[in-house]
């Protein structure tokens, strides 16, 4: 019989509990960002990209991200899933629910993979690849041998929160630090050792995927709090509906991104046309090349912030289905404090260092409009970063409560209602800049609704059933 292994979760200090878990998890997202920000750079840097390749990397990175979304859907529902039901005692579901989302995750992957490549031209017309034709040739490149690896990328980043959930956070990252770093080796290998251009830098990153992928399915053989067995591959409709639901909020926070970037490239692409400068088709692709920068930052600090709350998800998982409030409740003060910090520090980084980030971006090689644009936009676009990281770590620990709708409304109303509703106003007063401005003042709006949303689960976790009732309640 399968001892239960996980016990610590409601014994260990939370502190060190947090360290042990949130610490790999960051590093596994932040490695999982790094892939297409190296990418990126190596490109920025290669004369013969320049911000014709930059703009066209920006182009296919919403297209990665909407992969990531059903991904973490799948793997960030059954880890929630599965860290309950161990808190919970009920090995059964835990297996089966492990099964049901690899061979979930890998039906899925091979259906984005074949409409990315019937309908790759549409697809980065509406992403703003179309914005000249250097820039949309090369997206095409990228984008090609990109859509190949996404089985592989996808079936890795489904499977990391599932081996945090099974006690081993060190190895998920270890998994996602080897890719990655076989890509960072490759990369300019390829673009620079052998001019391969955005095939090359595509090609170094799938290598990477397959070999995350891999170890993912080595660890599956391997597992420990969970043994996988042949019944526990299938599709079980009624665990499906009781696991997806919890990672429903981690893919409206990807999906809703890619919304967000379809609309800010498209106002990008629309205003840059209308200014003074970026009208002229030698410096058209500017606006995107750096919007692209700028955000790919961006997802550097949220990865930040989405690993420290996302590693909390067994955690909070654990100890609720054990009767924990009191602990949960530790957890989340912790947690709000450390995504404020987080926040602050960017912050200071986008506001006085603007001109070091964008050199590493290859802007010795470019014109003095790319530079002053790409500050401008660091220092507007970014400016509200510490309650992004707040509102971020709220939207997920609700997740880990198992409250997906109320995380799923708020992150709705980040992302769709706010992200995209004043990058499409804005600019109509206040040209490229207004789209600079949408995105702190879509923070700032849903701050307003995060903090009556952190008032009242504090509230709630101080009430509610005494310690002790609630495991009874979570197995049914």
């Amino acid at each position: 019989m399968e001892q239960r292994l996980n016990t610590f979760l409601e014994t260990e200090k939370i502190g060190r509990l947090m360290r042990r878990y949130a610490v790999p998890c960051v590093v596994s997202l932040l490695v999982a960002a790094l892939y297409n920000i190296v990418d990126q750079i190596f490109i920025a840097n290669a004369d013969y990209l320049g911000s014709y390749g930059n703009a066209a990397n920006t182009v296919v990175f919403p297209l990665t991200v909407l992969a990531l979304a059903v991904a973490v859907m799948i793997g960030d529902g059954c880890c929630a899933f599965v860290s309950l039901c161990l808190g919970a005692d009920r090995k059964e579901d835990a297996h089966k629910s492990i099964g049901n989302a690899v061979l979930l995750c890998i039906v899925s992957s091979i259906v984005l993979t074949a409409i990315y490549l019937i309908f790759m031209d549409p697809i980065l017309t509406l992403f703003g690849g179309r914005v000249n034709d250097a820039t949309f040739g090369y997206a095409k490149e990228y984008f090609f041998w990109i859509t190949l690896g996404v089985p592989f990328y996808m079936f890795g980043q489904a499977v990391n929160p599932i081996i945090r959930s099974d006690g081993s956070p060190g190895f998920a990252m270890i998994s996602t630090v080897v890719g990655a770093v076989a890509n960072i080796i490759l990369d300019p290998i390829f673009i620079f050792g052998f001019r391969w251009g955005m095939m090359g830098a595509a090609v170094a990153t799938v290598i990477g995927q397959v070999l995350t992928a891999l170890l993912s399915v080595w660890y599956l053989c391997h597992m420990k709090a969970v043994k996988l067995r042949a019944n526990s591959f299938g599709f079980f409709g009624k665990l499906m509906a009781r696991f997806l639901p919890l990672g429903i909020t981690s893919f409206l926070a990807q999906i809703s991104l890619v919304i967000s970037m379809a609309a800010v490239q498209n106002m990008c692409t629309k205003y840059g046309a209308l200014d003074p400068v970026f009208g002229q088709a030698e410096y058209a692709q500017i606006p995107l090349a750096v919007l692209g920068i700028v955000m790919k930052f961006f997802q550097i600090v949220i990865s930040v912030a989405v690993g420290l709350a996302a590693g909390c998800i067994p955690i909070v998982g654990y100890n609720i289905g054990a009767g924990r409030k009191d602990r949960a409740k530790s957890l989340f003060s912790r947690l709000l404090i450390t995504e404020a910090v987080i926040g602050a520090v960017a912050t200071l980084i986008v506001e006085l260092l603007p001109y070091q980030l964008i050199g590493i971006f290859g802007a010795a090689n470019e014109s003095a409009y790319y530079t002053n644009f790409a500050v401008r936009s660091f220092r507007i676009y970014l400016c509200m970063m510490v309650l992004a990281t707040v509102n971020k770590g709220t939207f997920i620990y609700l997740q880990s409560l198992g409250k997906a709708i109320a995380s799923t409304m708020i992150s709705l109303v980040r992302e769709v209602i706010f992200g995209v509703g004043f990058a499409l106003l804005l600019p109509r007063f206040l040209g490229l800049d207004g789209l600079l401005y949408s995105f702190p003042v879509s923070d700032i709006m849903t701050f307003i609704i995060a903090v009556i949303v952190i008032c009242y689960t504090y509230k709630e976790l101080r009430a509610g059933e005494p310690v002790g009732k609630m495991k009874k309640a979570a197995n049914g």
